[in-house]
Formats: structure tokens, C-alpha cells, sequence
């Protein structure tokens, strides 16, 4: 069998607004081999931003624009522009202090990442360390969170915590915090934004589809994950694929009306689709998982459709009845 196909790396802009010492961690990590990301911008709302000059030296496209004299969502929309011009998937926020409106924010919805020097829910906002200190605590930290409206409130994917020592000043405990957000935003970042291409996730979104319909139940199939109907005259309506049979693809199959549809199918959209060995012959599509930007409504239809070719009629109509409502 050939060696898999490396996956595509993801494309990342990071924000920030001074110093990006962060960014600095976020883009050295991403030059190790086995990093999922790759950076393709780097904007400030700062044009004398020294991160810029760091990100520029090592070969990264910078964009910039002052916030001063314009409308939040005017600059909002020039920022993200440039972001979306670059090719970015996902965000990387490293020190960029400006308040984001919910517009923003709702176009990224789950694709924006934060680090902030505390262990979260504990000290949202600024003068962290000092917080920390006043309330006795015996430890600091850095979280890594998915951003949301809510200021430092989205959902924690990763902390470390770093010890308070007896005669801590606000200054000392950030020096060693620093340091802790340098390990652990670039392993965390990696690990959320690279779950795209990870076979393990892609079959846990596709068994919550698939498991969602009408006694659906998951069995085996030649070795790999299917789903079927329930009953003793079950039939399969999905199978999983990791790179069967030779291809790169991680990938979903599902029922069509034919042969013909699943070449046409994989002729027009052949970075979606593809005609599966073995299975593409009996019309059944490969539906490709491991790329970017998995329509997942779509995946989500495709598997509804083929549920209903073998589903019993009373199943279908109760679920017909069901989609009115």
C-alpha cells in the first residue's frame, strides 16, 4: 500500500497588537514537521507593532491598519477582509486589544483561539496576576479558550498552572507565565485546529449524525464502521473509510440514486466526492472528510437521504412527519 498522503496544513492569520511574543511561539512551532497549521498573515491594528517586524523577517505576509479615527465595525471589516483574502481558517488571537463586535465574532464562530495569562474562569480581563496575588492564591496560570462575545469566556481547551511564590510582584509571576503560555498555546492550538484532518474526530462527528436518525445502530463492515437500520432486516446506509483500499481520503459513504450519479458526482466536485472501490459500483459516493471547509449540514443531508433509501416506510413517514415540525 503507498504512504499516506501528508494532510494539508491548515491556514491560520494571527492578531495581536505589540510585542507578539505569542505569534513568536504560535510561528516557530509551525515550522516543526508534524505542526497541522501554517501561518499566511499576520494583522495588527498597530502599524508600529513589533510583531509585525518579526513576522515579516521570518517571511510571513503583514497586514495593518490603525483602529484610531474609524468606526469599530468599519476597521472590523477592513481586518477581516484582509484575514479572509489571506486564505485564513482559523484565528490565532496573541495580544491583539481591541473588543470584538458579536458580527465578528459570529463570522468565525468556533474558528478563533485566545491565551490568557489566567487560570480561567478566575480573572477574566486585565491585571491578572495581581488579582491573583491579592486573593492568596497559590497558583497563576495561563488558558488556552475558543473565543466567543463574552469576554474571556468561551470554552477552556487547555491550562497550566504556574506557582506563586512568597514575595511574587504582579511583574515577576507574568516573567514566569509568559513562559508557560509559550508551551502551551502552541500544543493546544495545533490540537484543536488540527482535529479536521484526524480521523478519530471526523468518525466521532459522523457516528453522532448517523446515530441521530431513527434506530439507527453502528456495526462493522468489512473491517470498518458502518451504520444500519435496526432489526434483523437492517440495511447499511454509511460506512466509514480511513484510507481504504490505497486512497488518502478519510471519508463517509453513502447511498445515490446510481452509478451514473456517483460519477457525475465525483467528475464535478471531485475535491467532495469520489467514486469508492468496490462500493462506487453498487452507487454508493464517497463523501471526502480530511480537506478543508467539510460542509457539515451537507454530510449531514447526505446521510439523512440514504437513511431514507433503506429505511422501512414506517420509519420514513414518522420522520417525514417529524421535518414538518
Amino acid at each position: 500500500m503507498p504512504d499516506a498522503k501528508a494532510p494539508e496544513k491548515v491556514k491560520v492569520a494571527c492578531l495581536l497588537s505589540g510585542n507578539g511574543t505569542t505569534m513568536s511561539a504560535l510561528l516557530f512551532h509551525s515550522k516543526l514537521t508534524d505542526c497541522p497549521y501554517e501561518i499566511v498573515l499576520v494583522a495588527s491594528n498597530n502599524p508600529d507593532a513589533p510583531g509585525l517586524q518579526i513576522a515579516a523577517a521570518e517571511g510571513i505576509p503583514t497586514f495593518s491598519r490603525d483602529h484610531r479615527g474609524m468606526d469599530r465595525r468599519a476597521h472590523e471589516e477592513v481586518m477581516d477582509a484582509a484575514l479572509r483574502d489571506a486564505g485564513a481558517e482559523y484565528l490565532a488571537f496573541c495580544g491583539y486589544m481591541r473588543i470584538l463586535t458579536e458580527e465578528f465574532v459570529a463570522g468565525w464562530e468556533g474558528r478563533m483561539v485566545n491565551t490568557h495569562p489566567s487560570l480561567l474562569p478566575k480573572y477574566k480581563g486585565l491585571d491578572t496576576h495581581q488579582r491573583a496575588i491579592d486573593a492568596g492564591d497559590a497558583f497563576g496560570g495561563c488558558s488556552v479558550h475558543v473565543v466567543t462575545p463574552e469576554l474571556d469566556g468561551g470554552p477552556l481547551l487547555g491550562q497550566m498552572p504556574v506557582a506563586i511564590l512568597p514575595h511574587d510582584t504582579a511583574d515577576t509571576l507574568a516573567s514566569r507565565v509568559i513562559l508557560a503560555e509559550y508551551q502551551l498555546y502552541p500544543r493546544i492550538f495545533a490540537e484543536y485546529v488540527g482535529r479536521q484532518y484526524r480521523a478519530d474526530w471526523l468518525f466521532e462527528r459522523v457516528q453522532a449524525l448517523a446515530l441521530a436518525l431513527p434506530e439507527a445502530e453502528e456495526r462493522e463492515s468489512h473491517g470498518a464502521p458502518g451504520w444500519r437500520t435496526g432489526g434483523k432486516s437492517g440495511k447499511y446506509f454509511a460506512h466509514f473509510q480511513d484510507q481504504f483500499h490505497g486512497v488518502d481520503h478519510v471519508s463517509v459513504l453513502v447511498k445515490t440514486s446510481g452509478p451514473d450519479e456517483v460519477i457525475g458526482l465525483s467528475e464535478t466536485a471531485p475535491e467532495t466526492y469520489y467514486k469508492p472501490a468496490y462500493y462506487g459500483a453498487s452507487g454508493w459516493v464517497g463523501i471526502i472528510l480530511n480537506r478543508p471547509g467539510v460542509d457539515w449540514d451537507n454530510v449531514a443531508e447526505w446521510l439523512t437521504r440514504s437513511w431514507r433509501m433503506v429505511a422501512p416506510n414506517r420509519l420514513t413517514k414518522l420522520h417525514g412527519a417529524a421535518d414538518q415540525f
